[in-house]
């Protein structure tokens, strides 16, 4: 059985093995491993989430095969689903793919770095303080992600981004391990680095500054 979900959880209805149950279904259980709901080595079965959900196996089962394929979800020759339990390596592995794309996305946003993505930029800031402060991980999690991604979108690279959100994918329940032993009391630093290289149009730090804010976490897990 999943745990409950810190947020409250939009029923989908038991229509059957319909394209919107298990649209919805994937992208629920996406967000909840994305944002470190949920725990390294968390056992899933499709009858505690058809009961969570109110739907039926289908659906349930299509949403699992693709979350297995992205590599948010392993399975066992036995069918045992759970989230993945990353090794030193693979961790190693997952951080070393952020510090070649997201630099990479950053340069390519910067010449589209316009005042109004910078204020946005600074306005999320100013939200995983907040959340923070409220000791939530899961909801730091997202709203760091969301820090990323809206600079990785003026990017224009939708394959590269892709490629980035399916390492966060692989990475959440890690990440949500990793916010309890960070024990954060205040933004990132390096997003204020990522911001002032951004508002000065200085592209070498900005890169740096990215490689550094989507490394140094991890590289205390792999230790």
């Amino acid at each position: 059985m999943l745990p409950p979900s810190p947020r409250p959880s939009e029923p989908i209805p038991h229509a059957g093995p319909s394209p919107t149950a298990h649209e919805r279904l994937y992208r629920t259980m996406r967000s909840r491993i994305m944002h470190g709901e949920m725990l390294p080595g968390q056992a899933l079965t499709l009858r505690g989430i058809g009961k969570e959900f109110g739907t039926s196996m289908t659906p349930v089962r299509e949403a699992l095969r693709r979350l297995v394929a992205e590599g948010a979800l392993t399975m066992t020759p036995s069918g045992r689903v759970a989230t993945p339990e990353l090794s030193n390596e693979r961790i190693e592995e997952l951080a070393a793919l952020r510090a070649l794309l997201e630099p990479e996305l950053a340069s390519r946003a910067l010449p589209r770095a316009h005042m109004a993505l910078i204020e946005r930029l600074q306005a999320i800031n100013h939200a995983i303080a907040d959340v923070i402060t409220r000791h939530d991980a899961a909801g730091y999690i997202r709203t760091n992600l969301e820090f990323h991604r809206t600079l990785y979108l003026r990017a224009q690279a939708p394959a590269m981004l892709a490629m980035t959100e399916t390492v966060w994918l692989q990475l959440g329940p890690t990440m949500g391990m990793l916010y309890d032993r960070l024990r954060r009391t205040e933004a990132p630093h390096y997003h204020r680095v990522i911001i002032a290289a951004l508002k000065a149009g200085d592209e070498p730090s900005l890169k740096l500054a990215v490689r550094s804010d989507v490394t140094q976490g991890l590289r205390l897990l792999a230790q």
